[in-house]
C-alpha cells in the first residue's frame, strides 16, 4: 500500500487512536509499524488473533499485561559480557513475572471457560517460566533498583561496618557542634556532606581552629565546609568501606547479568510472545471502543458493510450506512449535492478495507464482509499545488494517470468528484471514459460526481449502479443516508423556493429545463420515495422476524424446562412411592413377626381384640391414595379422531390431533411443536371439515391424511428407504410444509442413508436435525419447497 493512499484515507489517525490502548513499549512498536497486509491467509490470521483477544476481553474484562519492558537491548549487552544496572535487571525480573502471570491467565481461561483460543494458547505454551532467574534478581534488588543487604553475606557485613563508622563520625561531630565555643565559630549547628565526607560549616575567621581539610565554601565565601582533623581518619575508613561496598555490588550485578545471559534465548521468546499478545489485546480494546465487529474476509472482491460507520467521526454524529458491491455490480456512481456525505462514504469503504487488512475489526454490524485487495487507490480532495503550478483539474489528473498505470482486477479504486475542475461537458466525457477503463480491467470502483450525464451511465452499463446521499428539502440539510440504486437530484428549485426565491423566477427557470430532464428528476424523486418506503418496511419485517424468533426460542426453552421438571417430579414420586411401599412392607413384617411370637408364647391362644388391633396396624401401613375428581366435559360423549381441534388443558393452548399413540394417549400438534398428551388432558373443540368424496378415490390430494412424522426405528435399511420414498410422496400430496423422520441414533448408517436420499430429492428445500425438544440427532426435520 502506498503511504500517500494511507495518509489520504487517514489510516495514520486510526493508528494514533490505536496507540492509546497499548500496555507496553513492545505493543507500541508493533502498533506504530502497523500496515495493511495484501496476503489473504495473513489477513485471516490477523483477524482471528484480534477476535480471540476480543473474546477474552468480553469474558474477563481485562488481562494482566502490566510490568512488561522491552529488554531486548539488555539481552544484547549480556551477550557481550556487559554488566546490567540494577534498574535493567529489575526490568528483566518484572517482564518474567508478567509472562508468568499471562501464561497462567491464558491457561486458566482455556480450562475454566472451555473456550477455543488456539492462537493465545499456543503463544502461552512458548513461554518458559524462569522462576529461578526472577527469584535470584528479586532476592538481590528491591523495587526501587537498590541492591539489598541480603544480596551476599560480604555485602551485609560491609554495610554493617559502614553504619557503625558513620555513627561514630556523627557522634564525634555532634559533640563538636554542641560545645559552647561552637556557637560563635559555626555558621550553623549542623552536620553535612561534601565529596562523600562528613563536614561542618565554619565561619571564615575561625578556619584554623579545627584544622583538617576544606572541601567547599559558600557563595559569599563567609562559610567554609571543613572536615576537622580529628575525623579525617574515620572518614578515610568510611571511604575505604564504600569502595569495597561498590566492588561487592558490581560483583553481584555481574553474576546476575551472567545468569540472565544463560536464559537469553528463553527471554527473547518471552519478549516476542508478550509483544504479540499485547498487540492482539491492543487491537481488541480499540475495536471495543468503536463498537467494531470481526468481518468475514474473502478474496473475490465482495464488500458487504452493514450499518458501517466512519471510525474517526464521533459516535453521536456519524450516520451508519449499508454499502455493498462486488456481486451484482462492481462499480458505484454516487451523485448528489456538496456536503452530503459522498466523500465520507468513499473514505468509510476505503478505511474499513485497510483496517480489515491490517487485522483490525471494523465499525460495522456482525455479518459484514470485506475483500482483500492487492492495492487500494484513491483520488480524494483538492490537491492543487502552487509550487508545481498545477490547477485542481491537473493535480487530479496526475493522480488518475498514476492509478490507470497500476490498476488491475485485484484493486479497489476510489474517485472523488471525478472529472471536476474543467468544462462540464468534457469533464463528464472524461469521467465516463475513465470509469469504463477501470471497470474493464476488473477493478472495484466507487466514484462521486456532480455531472448529470453519469446518472445515465449507471443505467446504461451492466455491473454499474447509481447511488446518492439523501437530502432533506424541508430542513435544507443532508441526512447523510446512502441510497444505493437511486441517483441524486439537484433539488435546486426546491431549495431556492424554501429560501424565498420568487415563484415567478423559479417557474421561468423550469421552462429552460428540457422535458426529458424533468422526467428524469421526477423518476429519481419517485425512486427515492420508493426506496425509503421499502427500507422502512424491511426494517419493520426484520424486527417482527426477530421477535418471532425470540418467542420461538422462549417457547422451546419453556417446553424443555417443562419436560425436565416433569421427569424430575415423576422420578421423585416413584422414589417416594417406593419408600412408602418399603415402609409398609417393614411394618407388615413386624406385625407378622409379632403375631407369630404371640402364637408361640400363648400357644395359639390369641384373643380377638389382639387380632383386631393387628389388622388395624396393617391397614394403617398401606399408603393412602387420593383420587382426583374428574371434570365432566364433552370428552365423555365425544370420541376423539385424528384431525380434531382440541385444547390442551395443562398448557391452555389449542392444537390438532395427529394420531393415537396408546389407549388413552394422543400425538398433538401445537404450533410448530409436537407432543404426547393423555386423553384426559384434552378438551374437544371441533371436528375437522368433512372431506368431499371424488370420483377418483385412489387419487390422494392435500386433504388426504398423512402423519406429520415417520418412525423408522427397527426397520431394515432397504425397507426404511422404500418407506421414506413413499412417505415423502404422500406428504407432498398432502401439501405439508414440514415433516419429521425418526431414524434414531444407533450406528448412524440409517440416518446417513435417509439424509442422503433427502438431499437429492428435488422437492426438498432443506433438512436439519431436531431441536432438544424434537428428538435431537435421532430425528431429521424436512422442509419442502
Amino acid at each position: 500500500m502506498q503511504d500517500r493512499i494511507l495518509k489520504m484515507l487517514e489510516f495514520h489517525k486510526v493508528k494514533e487512536q490505536l496507540l492509546t490502548y497499548v500496555s507496553s513499549s513492545l505493543g507500541r512498536k508493533k502498533a506504530e509499524d502497523l500496515v495493511p497486509s495484501t496476503d489473504f491467509s495473513e489477513v485471516l490470521k490477523l483477524q482471528n488473533e484480534t477476535d480471540e483477544a476480543a473474546q477474552v476481553l468480553r469474558m474477563r474484562g481485562s488481562v494482566p499485561l502490566g510490568g512488561i519492558f522491552d529488554i531486548t537491548p539488555h539481552l544484547k549487552r549480556t551477550k557481550i559480557g556487559a554488566m546490567l544496572s540494577p534498574q535493567e535487571l529489575m526490568q528483566v525480573a518484572s517482564t518474567i513475572h508478567a509472562s508468568r502471570q499471562m501464561k497462567r491467565f491464558i491457561e486458566d481461561f482455556a480450562d475454566e471457560e472451555e473456550n477455543e483460543i488456539p492462537i493465545l494458547f499456543n503463544y502461552s505454551e512458548k513461554i518458559i517460566v524462569l522462576a529461578e532467574l526472577e527469584t535470584a534478581i528479586r532476592n538481590s534488588i528491591d523495587e526501587n533498583g537498590d541492591v539489598l543487604d541480603s544480596a551476599s553475606e560480604n555485602l551485609r557485613q560491609l554495610r554493617t561496618q559502614l553504619r557503625t563508622r558513620e555513627s561514630r563520625v556523627r557522634d564525634k561531630l555532634e559533640s563538636m557542634i554542641r560545645s559552647s565555643s561552637a556557637q560563635k565559630m559555626l555558621s550553623d549547628a549542623i552536620i553535612t556532606i561534601r565529596n562523600d565526607r562528613f563536614v561542618i560549616p565554619v565561619k571564615q575567621e575561625y578556619r584554623g581552629h579545627y584544622g583538617g581539610i576544606i572541601h567547599d565554601q559558600s557563595s559569599s565565601g563567609q562559610t567554609l565546609f571543613i572536615e576537622p582533623q580529628s575525623i579525617v581518619q574515620l572518614n578515610n575508613e568510611l571511604q575505604n568501606i564504600r569502595v569495597k561496598e561498590q566492588q561487592e555490588i558490581e560483583k553481584i550485578l555481574i553474576q546476575l547479568s551472567l545468569l540472565t545471559n544463560e536464559y537469553n534465548n528463553e527471554l527473547q521468546t518471552i519478549v516476542y510472545v508478550l509483544g504479540e499478545m499485547d498487540f492482539m489485546f491492543t487491537k481488541a480494546r480499540y475495536g471495543k471502543s468503536i463498537k467494531a465487529s470481526k468481518p468475514s474476509v474473502n478474496d473475490k472482491g465482495h464488500i458487504k458493510l452493514f450499518k458501517a460507520r466512519h471510525p474517526l467521526i464521533p459516535a453521536n454524529e456519524v450516520v451508519a450506512n449499508d454499502i455493498m458491491m462486488g456481486e451484482d455490480y462492481s462499480s458505484i456512481v454516487i451523485t448528489g449535492p456538496n456536503t452530503g456525505g459522498k466523500t465520507v462514504t468513499l473514505k468509510t469503504v476505503g478505511l474499513s478495507t485497510l483496517m480489515a487488512q491490517a487485522g483490525l475489526q471494523i465499525p460495522a454490524l456482525d455479518g459484514s464482509e470485506v475483500a482483500v485487495f492487492a492495492a487500494v487507490y484513491a483520488d480524494i480532495g483538492d490537491e492543487q499545488s502552487i509550487e508545481q503550478s498545477l490547477s485542481t483539474f491537473s493535480s487530479h489528473m496526475v493522480n488518475i494517470v498514476d492509478i490507470l498505470e497500476k490498476v488491475d482486477g485485484n484493486s479497489l479504486v476510489l474517485f472523488d468528484e471525478l472529472g471536476a475542475g474543467t468544462d462540464p461537458q468534457e469533464g463528464a466525457a472524461l469521467a465516463i471514459s475513465i470509469l469504463d477503463e477501470v471497470y474493464n480491467r476488473g477493478a472495484k470502483v466507487i466514484a462521486t460526481t456532480h455531472y448529470p450525464e453519469l446518472k445515465a451511465y449507471g443505467y446504461n452499463r451492466e455491473g454499474v449502479v447509481n447511488a446518492s446521499v439523501e437530502f432533506n428539502v424541508e430542513t435544507l440539510s443532508p441526512t447523510y443516508k446512502l441510497l444505493i440504486g437511486v441517483p441524486g437530484r439537484s433539488n435546486a428549485f426546491e431549495i431556492s423556493g424554501r429560501l424565498g426565491l420568487n415563484e415567478r423566477v423559479i417557474t421561468n427557470a423550469k421552462e429552460y429545463i428540457s422535458a426529458d430532464s424533468n422526467k428524469v428528476e421526477n423518476m429519481i424523486a419517485s425512486l427515492e420515495s420508493s426506496k425509503k418506503q421499502a427500507e422502512a418496511e424491511r426494517e419493520e419485517a426484520y424486527a417482527l422476524l426477530k421477535n418471532a424468533e425470540k418467542l420461538h426460542k422462549d417457547l422451546q426453552k419453556q417446553m424443555v424446562s417443562y419436560y425436565e421438571e416433569k421427569d424430575v417430579l415423576e422420578q421423585r414420586a416413584k422414589e417416594e412411592a417406593a419408600s412408602i411401599v418399603e415402609k409398609a412392607k417393614e411394618e407388615a413384617e413386624s406385625i407378622i413377626s409379632e403375631l407369630r411370637q404371640m402364637r408361640i408364647e400363648k400357644h395359639a391362644e390369641v384373643k380377638e381384640h389382639e387380632l383386631i388391633e393387628a389388622r388395624k396396624r396393617l391397614s394403617d401401613a398401606a399408603p393412602e391414595i387420593v383420587k382426583k375428581q374428574k371434570k365432566k366435559s364433552a370428552n365423555q360423549t365425544h370420541q376423539f379422531q385424528p384431525g380434531d381441534e382440541v385444547k390442551v388443558l395443562s398448557f391452555g393452548q389449542k392444537g390438532q390431533l395427529l394420531e393415537k399413540l396408546a389407549e388413552k394417549e394422543w400425538s398433538v400438534q401445537i404450533g410448530i411443536l409436537k407432543m404426547k398428551v393423555e386423553e384426559k388432558d384434552l378438551e374437544f373443540i371441533k371436528a375437522p371439515k368433512p372431506i368431499e368424496t371424488k370420483p377418483m378415490a385412489t387419487v390422494k390430494g392435500k386433504d388426504y391424511h398423512v402423519s406429520l412424522e415417520l418412525d423408522l426405528r427397527g426397520e431394515r435399511y432397504e425397507n426404511a428407504l422404500l418407506r421414506v420414498e413413499k412417505y415423502i410422496d404422500d406428504a407432498l400430496l398432502a401439501a405439508y410444509p414440514r415433516v419429521s423422520i425418526i431414524h434414531g441414533k444407533g450406528t448412524g448408517a440409517l440416518r446417513q442413508g435417509v439424509q442422503e436420499y433427502l438431499r437429492n430429492h428435488r422437492s426438498v428445500k432443506s433438512i436439519r436435525f431436531g431441536e432438544a425438544g424434537e428428538g435431537g440427532t435421532g430425528v431429521t426435520v424436512v422442509e419442502f419447497k
